[in-house]
């Protein structure tokens, strides 16, 4: 029996600052979804030259007024960083929180818009461990 990765679906409140989240990310739309008749859109987004690998931005236009809870039953999604200081720096600068510093040079987590848990790997092994991030103490959960 054959099994294909497909997506990760997650729910999204307001899908012009999540779609902005994830593109501080790197994200990039690679398909985009209208349904008049269901009163959604679905905006999917993946790492450049990964379109396999796509997130899926389920936004209903009536609104979830469940969003964003803090309900953790969905996990987190995990990317793998070139260069995590740089990418939390350029995350921290554009307002989001980091709320698992990147202590160590190889983890750190940050929330989207609609509190969707990111964990962040540095590709290949952990960097140096430089400030602000070595001191940084946890904000939040993830």
């Amino acid at each position: 029996m054959q099994i294909r990765y497909l997506h990760t679906m997650v729910r999204v409140k307001d899908l012009e600052a999540s779609t902005a989240f994830y593109e501080l990310l790197g994200l990039k739309e690679v398909r985009r979804v209208e349904s008049e008749q269901g009163r959604f859109t679905l905006v999917f987004m993946a790492p450049p030259g990964q379109e396999e690998c796509p997130v899926e931005l389920t936004w209903n236009w009536d609104g979830d007024e469940g969003l964003p809870s803090d309900s953790r039953h969905f996990g987190h999604l995990a990317y793998a960083v070139e260069d995590i200081h740089a990418i939390c720096a350029h995350l921290q600068a554009n307002g989001v929180t980091i709320n698992r510093p990147p202590r160590d040079g190889r983890m750190a987590f940050v929330r989207s818009p609609d509190n969707v848990s990111v964990e962040l790997l540095q590709m290949g092994g952990a960097l140096e461990p430089q400030e602000p991030w070595a001191s940084m103490p946890n904000t939040g959960h993830w």
